[in-house]
């Protein structure tokens, strides 16, 4: 199902717009406010919801459709596999990154350009690296480490 997904989640203070093009998801962004010409009717709707009532949504089988360069790629799969409720240090998930070598520079600053624009925080979760960078407005990513218990 293609088209823009919308649906307010009173416990984040947000609505989160999901973008999808067939069935993967290509974006995903918190707004202040439901874009009248959007539909709160999708499955992945439904996860957010619970995931911001505090259930336990990993994520993980989200087909998701990244159009980034491939150590940026490598970064944001690397990142998937950080289970809910666990942190990550920004070295830590460069090292791990297959392909990124965390002694070169332009490798490092492509890491932090994949975390800072993620397309698709929560289902791929830049709130899960502490000391690197965040497309996400801070308060809110403290809303979602609170969520999954992550200090």
């Amino acid at each position: 199902m293609t088209g823009i997904f919308t649906r307010e989640l009173p416990e984040l203070g947000y609505t989160v717009e999901l973008g999808l093009a067939g069935e993967k998801l290509i974006s995903v962004s918190f707004r202040g406010s439901t874009e009248s010409d959007s539909t709160d009717t999708h499955p992945l709707l439904d996860r957010f919801a619970a995931y911001a009532a505090g259930e336990c949504e990993e994520f993980d089988d989200v087909d998701v459709g990244l159009t980034v360069p491939q150590t940026q790629r490598s970064v944001l799969e690397t990142l998937r596999s950080v289970p809910y409720g666990e942190s990550i240090g920004f070295d830590r998930l460069v090292s791990m990154a297959p392909g990124v070598d965390p002694d070169d520079e332009a490798a490092v600053e492509a890491a932090r350009t994949a975390v800072r624009e993620n397309p698709t925080p929560v289902v791929i979760p830049t709130h899960r690296v502490v000391n690197g960078p965040t497309q996400l407005p801070a308060a809110l990513t403290e809303q979602l480490r609170t969520i999954e218990g992550i200090a």
